[in-house]
């Protein structure tokens, strides 16, 4: 075992498949010569040259169409945007090329492709920079949308990621980057589309995923100090969502709560709701909670930043009310 940053995990996923695969390469702003906005590229362009890790101008719209280009030409792109804010700009082409191509061509051009980049909010960085897309790329048939929360995860998601024969939006968060933890020396890889149980539990169901996992696993252990037992499953990837964990968990606690920092409306914790209802209603002792962040931009001051994003009070709270407490 070794320790490791979770922006070290970034570009061993990323190295270890680039020195097997010459058609694999990184194209984004500043991931050469600057070695990535988040050092998330560090060391990669001494490497492997600037014919594999290249910067690009500040046009989303345009190296994005470059890279599904290229992918039907037999390379496997790795995009990377400073944040997924800016994947707006190029939302267009994954959208209307990369998640469709191998649909309207009868299956005669796959798009081996990874659009990565922190989502999500990182504090002070205004509303226009800090929004969680996960359900509008979720919602797009075509699409694989992955969320790692750790960094052993983001190493042996990402391997996954980049060896997958369709295009797949990989999800990261500023505020991870130095997160830090043992993971094996050896190269390892992780199944996209199944979730992971983190933390076993009778008592309810707390499902989440991405960096607001820090919150859900500190409820469960404050909550273990009151006689609770949560059981905490990390979905690890939106698209495809791993229904049976689920479906499992609420069969044996009969209580879910679902956490996830995004908007309400149309979000991944509603499909969840959906989900549960529908094949496990007649397990459900309580009606399911979830926790979102406000339906509203997110603020700047940081007062107000304490009071939008979901915190351990809050989770606890919800809990308590499905246990009936």
């Amino acid at each position: 075992m070794k320790e490791i940053t979770f922006r070290q995990a970034i570009i061993e996923a990323m190295s270890e498949e680039m020195r097997k695969d010459k058609g694999i390469y990184l194209m984004g702003e500043e991931v050469a010569e600057y070695n990535g906005a988040y050092k998330a590229s560090k060391g990669m362009l001494a490497e492997f040259g600037d014919k594999r890790i290249i910067d690009t101008p500040i046009s989303e719209l345009g190296f994005s169409g470059l890279g599904i280009g290229s992918a039907m030409n037999g390379c496997r792109p790795i995009i990377e945007y400073m944040t997924f804010n800016f994947s707006l700009v190029a939302i267009d082409q994954i959208i209307n090329n990369a998640a469709k191509i191998r649909q309207m061509s009868g299956g005669q051009w796959n798009i081996p492709i990874v659009f990565r980049g922190p989502t999500g909010s990182a504090g002070q960085l205004g509303a226009t920079h800090s929004q969680a897309f996960e359900s509008w790329y979720a919602n797009c048939p075509g699409l694989k949308v992955v969320i790692p929360s750790d960094p052993f995860d983001a190493k042996g998601l990402l391997k996954s990621a980049i060896l997958d024969n369709t295009p797949v939006i990989f999800m990261e968060s500023e505020q991870m980057y130095g997160d830090r933890m043992m993971i094996p020396i050896n190269e390892y890889n992780l199944p996209l589309g199944e979730a992971n149980v983190k933390k076993e539990g009778k008592d309810a169901t707390l499902v989440s995923f991405g960096k607001i996992m820090k919150v859900a696993l500190s409820t469960a252990e404050n909550l273990e100090k009151e006689g609770l037992e949560i059981e905490v499953i990390d979905l690890r990837t939106v698209r495809p969502l791993d229904h049976e964990t689920i479906i499992k968990s609420v069969k044996k606690t009969n209580r879910l709560v679902v956490l996830e920092e995004a908007w309400p409306f149309c979000s991944i914790a509603s499909e969840i709701s959906y989900i549960v209802q529908k094949q496990a209603f007649d397990y459900l002792d309580a009606p399911i909670e979830k926790i979102n962040v406000p339906d509203v931009p997110a603020p700047y001051a940081p007062n107000l930043i304490n009071n939008w994003y979901p915190d351990v009070k809050q989770v606890s709270k919800a809990i308590k009310k499905v246990l009936y407490l």
